[in-house]
């Protein structure tokens, strides 16, 4: 009953409009006043909300929120985006579906540098939606390829979404960035086979080769840029920073060399951009502050038990749990956003995948990916929203170009339930 009355009273909230963070917190009220009339187990207490959802924000992890988001707007305002994607177009643009090759790997590098999909998508339909509409490109299935490889910037490091989940479940943020590695190339290796297959119906002419000397001077006016993943990526490994501290070089960094190295950064801008940036900070940080609230009270109704004993059929056999887990994951990102399924599952399936034996780092690479995949499914797909908005095509457009390469992702997915050692074996192997 207990989670009937959680999922109706969030259900109730959302279909009237409320704001997810508000829906939250609606339904922790809902959960208390039922549990201090059937229960006893809590006393109705305002009190007792308003220092929860304190407590939700007051978490040093968490300072690497606001850190990346601004590392992202450095990246893009200081020329590091477009430097990747001139890097990628010299070396692959002159094949057949060059640009689409282009996408792939700017996707990838992009990934490793901002964390955020919805910044990623945005800069990448930016910098080369007009250069596909000019070459001829079909403008659907180019939109659907965007946002595909926008997606795997929750997944490689730095991740905000897996700071989120680690500080929602207590799972080590430095473990889940080495582990979403290996997942996110392979995701990027699937949309970049099946753009091969689609790249044939597209009757576009290959782009012109660059010259040699051109490329490597490409390359080392690019290799700031590709510098920046690897400082951190082996920052953490070797011990020399924390994922917070993380966040702050890469926004050090980017800044340093879009204000002095590529000179694109403008003083003038700043202000605007650290606005932009802490703007969508507040935003992650009160749906965080929220959730807390509600994974407070779901513990205290012991809710967790109650989806376990419904999922106890399957607990013999992790395989089959983690699918059932993901297919439910899958049903539920076509619904929510990416945030608001992180803050709200994380504490329902978290007890259960620690009674069940399954590692909890690959339980929280998997989660990610999933709820990434989840932002370019109808009828939420913000990702998928955003390529259309720079694209100026319809949803029905943009869903169809998606399809292929939502497919693959979906492959990519439930090949690491089949062999999970895909990502535990990197994992230990960069944990040595």
């Amino acid at each position: 009953m207990t989670v009937t009355v959680f999922i109706l009273s969030l259900l109730a909230a959302m279909a009237i409009g409320m704001p997810i963070a508000y829906a939250l917190l609606v339904c922790g009220l809902t959960l208390m006043g039922y549990l201090s009339l059937t229960s006893g187990v809590v006393t109705f207490d305002s009190q007792i909300l308003a220092q929860r959802f304190v407590d939700g924000a007051d978490n040093f992890p968490l300072l690497a929120v606001p850190f990346f988001l601004l590392a992202g707007e450095f990246m893009n305002a200081g020329g590091l985006s477009r430097r990747i994607v001139n890097l990628a177009m010299a070396w692959v643009g002159h094949f057949r579906g060059g640009l689409g090759y282009v996408t792939v790997i700017a996707a990838v590098i992009m990934a490793s540098l901002s964390g955020s999909a919805v910044a990623d998508t945005a800069a990448l339909a930016a910098l080369l939606i007009p250069m596909m509409r000019a070459a001829g490109y079909n403008i659907g299935r180019a939109s659907g390829l965007i946002a595909s490889g926008g997606i795997i910037a929750p997944v490689i490091p730095p991740s905000i979404g897996m700071i989120i989940f680690g500080v929602a479940g207590n799972v080590s943020i430095t473990k889940l960035f080495l582990a979403g590695i290996v997942p996110g190339m392979l995701m990027g290796v699937a949309i970049g086979l099946t753009w091969w297959w689609v790249a044939k119906k597209e009757n576009v002419p290959p782009g012109p080769r660059v010259s040699m000397p051109d490329r490597l001077k490409i390359t080392a006016e690019g290799g700031f840029a590709l510098a920046l993943p690897v400082l951190i990526i082996g920052g953490m490994k070797f011990g020399v920073f924390t994922p917070t501290e993380a966040a702050v070089v890469a926004a050090v960094y980017s800044f340093v060399v879009g204000m002095f190295i590529y000179r694109e950064l403008k003083f003038k801008a700043l202000y605007s951009l650290i606005l932009s940036a802490g703007k969508t900070t507040a935003v992650v940080m009160f749906l965080v502050a929220a959730a807390m609230v509600s994974a407070w009270l779901i513990t205290v109704a012991n809710i967790p038990t109650e989806v376990a004993n419904m999922l106890s059929p399957f607990m013999d056999n992790k395989m089959l749990l983690m699918f059932v887990m993901m297919v439910l994951i899958v049903i539920v990102g076509t619904a929510l956003d990416f945030t608001p399924t992180v803050l709200i599952l994380t504490p329902v399936l978290m007890p259960v995948v620690l009674k069940a034996g399954i590692d909890p780092v690959y339980f929280g690479v998997m989660f990610i990916m999933n709820n990434a995949i989840g932002l370019i499914t109808p009828p939420v797909g913000t990702v998928l929203n955003v390529v259309c908005g720079v694209a100026k095509i319809s949803m029905d457009d943009a869903f169809k170009g998606v399809l292929p390469f939502l497919l693959a992702q979906l492959a990519v997915l439930f090949l690491l339930v089949l062999f999970p050692s895909i990502v535990l074996v990197p994992l230990h192997w960069l944990m040595r």
